[in-house]
């Protein structure tokens, strides 16, 4: 039910005085609240709001959105006794303007839980509210239908409508606005309802007709309004939410082994740019580059992690800083500074943005190992620790220590975050941010995105759930995710329901398959149906996913007794013969490009909060659907994308698939095309499968609505 005027002047969270005539809005009682006259505040409002939601922490940081982005909106409403009940979102824009007002519907009778969605439609700081209010016409009716019916009461329940449609119509705007219709509706109805020599029935029927409903939600009564306390919604640019990424190392990308002396010419920006083209075929938007610094040579790593490097093996990106600079450097190798701003300028010519590595830790030769030694931790023998995560050892890198300078090492960040960012980074990918103060994270993000509200975070935190999770809520956009160990159909559901559950709010995750670090035993023995799988899962189970250079060949061989690379590209150059492989027909890329496609066309896979597993009758089979209905999709148009996929990468499986149609927006048969094989079926609640992943392991299916 809407209103015109502003609820936010007629009662706060905690009742301090009555309403009045100059205070209440059109349609509103006038009352004299026993309890409000007291003169002693309190929390909680005539009508109890409880339980808002999203509320993150409560409150104590903004709940997340993108732009265009349906973000539901729940909230505990009710009174004392048998008055009829009723709830309204107020949303407004970060002036404090009002956005739209949105009626609340019970989730489920006699839940007294109710829901509905709002859609903020640009970036800022967004708030919103729940109005809980008393709605006298709808205690009326309910009344008035059961007494009229049985005879009881009969002229006094006619009388007492009487009465609420004449309070509204004296609550409807001036004369002379647009309410003249409203105003003859009720003059109508107030007659029906007063004339005696009429059935009391149809009586009834004219003053709750669609007319008069019509005009009460516009205008109706509200009584003893009741305001939750404002909340917070941050609302950013879609790439936040729905992104694509890909992973490469330019270094590689042209890097040339000379056959007779054996060493290597490292690729450059300018050959690393070759690539780019391809990268934007396949369908990603975010092309993200390893740290890009000097490197160090104190205690450089050699091939496969091993502690002596020989003198032209480069060493791994992430020990950066070395005499030819640190962290505002560009490793001479690749560049200079133009050479990166012609790559990043190639990148977004092609619809890609650049990120790049914050790793925040230094070889043992950065200058800030001289210049700031402060900066580290001093063990006592007075040498400068360097990282461990047992039992791995990083002898190449120095982590970085906030308790001695935090002023001046949080400055000299946040100068090299605007650094990269005035040289044409929008995006962040964030190296092991749970090593680092989270009130760090806070102030940084908070700082840069006050004055960049495009830049993007993204944290790279395979750790425990409450870092994961708090990083989220202090300000990184998007995050890493346990997605490469889960590969079970239990351990998939009960995951990515959590991730579109309350962490939603704040928590944005990211799927990866693989990464320079990681290469799973699913993807080392599991063939190319495993390869084909798992990219099917990332980029339709959440709307943001990546992948690792490399993943397109179907690349596999660990290094013996590691989950990782054998001749990982970390530590040595890895250029690819893309042509070769995409001659012989050894190339995943065309697949990945008609998965790229599919997000891109199908808002369901574009939104977080949207998923739903369907019962299989094989554990090896999952199935979800992602459904947005056509109030809540940008096109105006409702879309579905039901995903079967058998996760046993080494034999066929079958299984009934059971669907509850209500779940997708479709009736008791629906039509079903296989976006891989365009194939086409019609389904219904039962559906038998058979899915061989030597032919095709997974069925992406539009519903034809």
């Amino acid at each position: 039910m809407r209103v015109t005027g502003d609820p936010s002047t007629v009662t706060t969270v905690g009742i301090h005085a009555p309403e009045t005539a100059t205070t209440r809005p059109p349609g509103s009682a006038v009352s004299a609240d026993p309890i409000a006259l007291s003169g002693k505040p309190t929390v909680m409002g005539r009508i109890a709001v409880l339980e808002v939601t999203p509320c993150v922490d409560g409150g104590r940081w903004p709940a997340k959105a993108v732009v265009g982005e349906a973000v539901p909106v729940r909230a505990t409403v009710f009174r004392e006794g048998h008055d009829a009940v009723a709830a309204t979102v107020v949303l407004r824009r970060p002036d404090g303007s009002v956005h739209s007002r949105r009626l609340m519907t019970e989730i489920s009778p006699g839940s007294d839980r109710y829901g509905v969605v709002v859609v903020p439609d640009a970036m800022g700081l967004w708030s919103f509210t729940v109005e809980g209010w008393s709605d006298p016409f709808e205690s009326w009716h309910h009344a008035a239908e059961i007494k009229v019916a049985a005879g009881v009461d009969v002229e006094l329940m006619l009388a007492e409508g009487a009465a609420v449609l004449e309070r509204t119509l004296v609550g409807l705007p001036p004369v002379d606005s647009d309410a003249g219709g409203a105003r003859r509706v009720l003059t109508d109805a107030l007659r029906a309802l007063r004339d005696i020599a009429t059935d009391p029935a149809r009586r009834l029927a004219v003053a709750s007709g669609p007319d008069v409903r019509a005009v009460v939600e516009q205008f109706g009564l509200r009584d003893h309004v009741s305001v939750s306390p404002a909340l917070s919604l941050t609302v950013e640019r879609e790439r936040a939410l729905f992104s694509a990424w890909y992973e490469f190392f330019p270094r590689s990308e042209g890097a040339r082994r000379d056959p007779e002396t054996g060493r290597w010419t490292s690729g450059t920006f300018a050959t690393a740019a070759r690539r780019l083209p391809a990268v934007a075929d396949m369908g990603f938007d975010i092309v993200y580059l390893p740290p890009i610094h000097p490197i160090g040579r104190l205690n450089r790593k050699g091939p496969n992690n091993t502690l002596v490097a020989g003198e032209f093996d480069p060493g791994s990106p992430w020990a950066i800083g070395s005499a030819e600079g640190g962290h505002d450097a560009i490793h001479p190798d690749l560049g200079d500074a133009d050479d990166f701003a012609a790559f990043v300028a190639t990148a977004r010519s092609l619809g890609l943005e650049t990120a790049i590595d914050l790793a925040l830790q230094c070889a043992p030769d950065h200058p800030w190992a001289t210049t700031h030694p402060e900066w580290f931790t001093t063990r006592a023998d007075g040498s400068i620790a360097y990282a461990e995560n047992p039992p791995k050892k990083y002898q190449d890198i120095y982590p970085l220590n906030f308790d001695n300078d935090p002023v001046g090492l949080c400055a000299e960040i946040r100068r090299i975050v605007e650094l990269w960012i005035s040289r044409g980074v929008t995006v962040f990918r964030v190296d092991n941010p749970h090593t680092k103060p989270v009130q760090f994270w806070e102030w940084l993000i908070g700082t840069i995105n006050a004055e960049h509200p495009d830049i993007i975070f993204l944290a790279e935190a395979f750790t425990r759930p409450a870092m994961m999770a708090t990083l989220g809520r202090v300000g990184f956009q998007q995050s890493y995710t346990y997605f490469t160990w889960r590969t079970t159909k239990a351990e998939l559901t009960g995951y990515a329901e959590y991730l579109a559950g309350d962490s939603a709010d704040y928590m944005r995750p990211n799927f990866w398959p693989n990464t320079p670090d990681i290469l799973h035993a699913f993807l080392q023995s599991g063939g190319p149906a495993a390869f084909r799988l798992r990219a099917a899962l990332a980029a339709t189970m959440v709307p943001s996913w990546g992948m690792y250079s490399g993943y397109e060949l179907y690349e596999h061989v660990p290094r013996p007794g590691a989950e990782e690379y054998i001749d990982n590209e970390k530590y040595e150059y890895r250029p690819r013969d893309w042509a070769a492989a995409e001659r012989d027909g050894r190339s995943l890329a065309p697949y990945i490009t008609r998965l790229n496609a599919m997000r891109r066309e199908h808002p369901a896979l574009q939104r977080l909060r949207n998923i739903t597993f369907h019962p299989t009758t094989d554990d090896s089979v999952i199935a979800f659907s992602r459904h947005l209905p056509a109030d809540q999709s940008p096109t105006g148009r409702p879309d579905t994308v039901l995903v079967v996929a058998n996760l046993d990468p080494h034999g066929a499986r079958e299984s009934i698939v059971d669907i509850d149609p209500a779940t997708i927006g479709a009736g008791p048969t629906f039509d079903v095309r296989d976006m891989v094989t365009d194939r086409q079926w019609t389904w219904g609640v039962r559906n038998y499968v058979r899915l061989d992943p030597y032919v095709e392991p997974v069925h992406i299916f539009h519903v034809h609505h």
